[in-house]
Formats: structure tokens, sequence, C-alpha cells
């Protein structure tokens, strides 16, 4: 049922007052989200990209930082369901990855602190789970959620023609997509309820130092992408208002960076 109401919901999407464009026998569309700005052609964002270096850089964050794309990104063409259940599969990978990485090692340093909490020695550890947790989700989000490629496919056919056929193809592409997504969700969840609660069984005395390093993590990774983002939006904005002869390839540059 959950695939069926996010097929819908993209139906929905296709047919919404921006996709409505997509079956007129308009050559060109004006970009409308961050989606579009952000990946124009150097020659294109010269014409339609009149945005500051605040609003470049809040596209960033609203399609980087996992709070903000969930709960407060609208401008775009990602089911907002699907979204929501990535945020929770979030924490729970950040869970199961620094779980992964306490050993017998960690648990004697517990021992010699006498309990406390040393943040010189968990730091690495969680800067390690918060790099692996985020790289697998970007990993599930490039391939199995994010939808704006395929929809912008859509809009930018040339003919009525063209689009139509081409969205019956997104669609039954997005429909597959959705169930693997799901799939791998449920799967995923279950594998690490299972070893987490085998985990905190065992080794009861170190499941508020588990607690603790997922927060931080978990923390980490929502606020790393206020900061480097804070590179491709001062790459791009010079490379559009410089009168360089490298501007172009500057402004390729940012487009690569933007993908971290």
């Amino acid at each position: 049922m959950i695939v069926i109401n996010q097929h819908n919901n993209i139906t929905q999407i296709f047919q919404n007052s921006s996709c409505k464009n997509i079956i007129s026998n308009q050559p060109k569309l004006k970009p409308d989200t961050d989606y579009e700005l952000n990946w124009l052609t150097y020659e294109q964002a010269i014409i339609y990209d009149k945005r500051t270096n605040c609003d470049y850089y809040g596209s960033l964050i609203r399609s980087k930082q996992l709070f903000i794309f969930t709960f407060c990104s609208f401008n775009d063409y990602n089911s907002g369901i699907i979204k929501k259940f990535m945020f929770f599969l979030s924490f729970a990978l950040h869970y199961t990855i620094n779980a992964l990485f306490f050993d017998e090692s960690n648990l004697h340093q517990i021992y010699e602190d006498e309990g406390k909490f040393n943040m010189a020695y968990q730091t690495p550890k969680i800067i390690f789970s918060a790099i692996i947790s985020t790289f697998i989700l970007r990993l599930i989000l490039q391939f199995l959620v994010l939808t704006d490629k395929d929809i912008v496919t859509v809009k930018n056919q040339p003919t009525q023609k063209l689009a139509i056929n081409m969205k019956e193809q997104k669609l039954k592409y997005m429909k597959v997509k959705f169930t693997f997504f799901f799939i791998l969700n449920f799967i995923l969840l279950g594998l690490f309820w299972y070893y987490l609660t085998c985990f905190n069984a065992v080794y009861k005395n170190t499941q508020i130092y588990l607690i603790e390093n997922t927060f931080i993590s978990f923390g980490f990774s929502l606020f790393y992408p206020f900061i480097i983002n804070i590179f491709p939006t001062i790459i791009r904005m010079c490379s559009i208002h410089s009168s360089n002869k490298n501007q172009a390839y500057c402004y390729k540059i940012s487009q690569i960076v933007q993908i971290i």
C-alpha cells in the first residue's frame, strides 16, 4: 500500500502546476526548482540564475542537510513520505554503525576512565561512524530516493509526444525504485534491531556511551553541510560574477564540489 501511495504521489507531482508545462509544445522551460538551477550549464546560469550567494547556499542546505531536506524543503520533486523514512533510517544507521565501533579496546578505555565520557578517545570513532553512515545514506538517496532528475528529464522534452512517452517510462522506473527502497528499508531496520538488541543485552553497561556517541555522530552529520557548502557557494558565485576567461571552468568545479 505504501508503494502504491508513493506511485500516486509521484503521479500528482507530474501533474502539478509546474509539470503541466511538460506536455506543452514549448521547446524550453524556465527552471523553477533548486535542482534545476544548481545544474544549469554555465551559459544557462548566466541567463536564468539571478540568485544571491545566500539563495544559492540555502538551496544547497535544503538538498544536503537531512533534517531540512526532510521537513523544510518543498521546492523539489521528491516524495515527502520517503524523505521521512530516510530520516529515521539515518538515525538507525548511525546507531548501528556506532555500535560496530565498540570493541574490547573501547570497553577497556571506559573502565580506565572510570565510567567518564572520554571525548578525545571517542571523537575519531564518532567521526568515522558519521562519514560511513553519510556515505551509505548518500548512495541510497542517489539511487533509490531522489526523483528530481527523472522529472526534470520529462519536463525538458522538446515535444508533447516525447514528454508523454518519457513520463510513462519514468513512472515505471520510480515505482520499481520505491518498491526496492521499502524492501531494503525494512530489511535494514530488521537487521539493525536484531544486532542492537543483542549488543545492548550483552554490553549493558555501555548503552549510555553508545547513545551519546550516536547523538554526537548524528549531530555532526547534520551540522557539517553548513560548513562544507560554503566552498561551492564561493566558487560558483565568483565564477558567475567574474570577468575572468576561466570562469566557465570554475563554475564546473563548483558543480563538482556541490556533490560532496
